[in-house]
């Protein structure tokens, strides 16, 4: 059994509890494993689609694809947002879970430049384009239902599930990453080795599908979609924007925490290999190490936020991050440096993704909690997440690293003042939030 599921009973019997977790656990870490080993394999694949032109030119055109899939967050997570606040959580964490997989496969089969040529890119585009959408509402979604399901006191643990397994799946990546690069040559990574990784999320994305449709609905959305008249009243939208103050402060919050999320979580392997010259395996491993540290301490900070608020469980771990922004940077020159930098800093940076689901969930009223925080939160995902490991990248092409940093360090102290300002929110009845 684990930490989350020990914790503490959500609503419903012992087999309801199972699926909730096997549901949640399967479907995220899928969506999270299709998702980001784009940008770990970035480095092996780029060449295949954009022909000409230096290795570094080739991986930022890669790393640009990565940014434009971004742009589709926003849109799915309103249309699967209004799906689970019409249609119900479980509906939409279903459709969400095998549009995601279908994109996996298709980038894991789609033939090269060499083969199709311009066609190979543009298909590389549109398969990243439907995983923004199934990400960008697969979030919202199941950090809505987790809440939902978790009992009030214990929220806070029960939420970090939703980065714990998405960390595992980025982790299963990276460790498939360490093992292919260690067991093939150069030349066979960047000839088929790169491909394993999206066929097999496609594959096992039928599997969450099923875990998915034996859930239940919560009792929350249940509840709340019984007692709604059946007179038309605001469109899903109008309720969703009429709340600018709430919209804003989801986007605050999220922009500097979302791009130390994802250049220390996510591409700094790539980075390392293809910026700072470490050693291909040597930086997968690191980062694969790096990530099982940052698993072992989301539920630790969930628990911390239940007994302490969520507010100082964000606001000290991101001071620190302040601090140590540039000198965790200038630590990476191999691959054990690389594994202490990115260790400490996805443990600063795990008490923002174990607190932000339930934080979030708790801003927003029943009706519209996952479109509500799912267009902003996707926007600055998608704004400030998704465009990170380019800019990271081409300041380092350019030259000028220091200019990357400057910009992050200024996003987190944005982020900070957000939280420092919100209401402390541990504890309080989902059925009565946001009114």
């Amino acid at each position: 059994m684990s930490a989350v599921e020990g914790a503490a009973a959500p609503t419903g019997t012992r087999a309801d509890r199972r699926r909730t977790i096997l549901g949640i656990g399967s479907g995220n870490a899928m969506e999270w494993f299709d998702w980001n080993v784009y940008a770990t394999f970035s480095a092996f694949f780029a060449p295949q689609f954009f022909a000409g032109g230096s290795t570094g030119s080739a991986l930022l055109k890669t790393l640009a694809v990565f940014a434009v899939g971004f742009l589709a967050r926003p849109f799915g997570g309103f249309v699967f947002g209004w799906v689970a606040d019409r249609r119900g959580r479980k509906a939409s964490m279903a459709l969400c879970v095998a549009t995601a997989a279908v994109g996996s496969l298709v980038i894991g089969l789609v033939p090269t430049y060499a083969t199709i040529g311009l066609a190979a890119p543009l298909v590389l585009l549109i398969a990243r384009l439907a995983q923004g959408l199934a990400h960008g509402g697969e979030l919202p979604a199941a950090q809505t239902y987790l809440a939902e399901m978790a009992p009030r006191e214990r929220r806070g643990l029960w939420s970090s599930l939703i980065y714990f397994s998405g960390t595992f799946g980025i982790l299963v990546g990276t460790v498939l990453g360490a093992v292919l690069s260690s067991v093939l040559t150069t030349e066979q990574m960047a000839s088929f080795g790169w491909r394993v990784p999206f066929v097999l999320g496609g594959l096992f994305g039928l599997y969450a599908l099923v875990m998915r449709l034996r859930m239940r609905e919560s009792d929350t959305y249940s509840d709340d979609a019984a007692t709604r008249t059946a007179e038309s009243g605001p469109s899903l939208w109008r309720q969703v924007v009429a709340r600018p103050k709430a919209l804003a402060q989801v986007v605050f919050v999220t922009c500097g925490l979302t791009v130390v999320y994802y250049v220390w979580s996510v591409a700094a392997p790539a980075y390392a290999i293809s910026s700072r010259g470490v050693d291909p395996s040597a930086s997968l491993w690191a980062g694969a190490g790096a990530l099982a540290i940052f698993m072992l301490v989301l539920p630790a900070w969930g628990a911390v936020s239940d007994r302490f608020g969520r507010r100082r469980t964000l606001l000290v771990p991101g001071a620190l991050l302040v601090l140590l922004i540039f000198p965790l940077d200038a630590m990476i020159h191999d691959g054990w440096s690389l594994f202490v930098a990115m260790a400490i800093a996805l443990v600063l940076v795990g008490s923002a993704c174990a607190v932000g689901p339930a934080l979030y969930a708790e801003m927003f009223p029943t009706g519209i909690r996952a479109a509500g925080l799912g267009v902003p939160y996707s926007l600055a995902v998608a704004l400030f997440g998704g465009t990170a490991p380019y800019l990271q990248t081409l300041f380092s092409e350019i030259g000028r690293p220091g200019l990357f940093l400057g910009y992050t360090i200024v996003l987190l102290l944005i982020s900070g003042v957000t939280v420092y300002l919100l209401p402390e929110t541990k504890g309080i009845d989902l059925a009565t939030a946001g009114q």
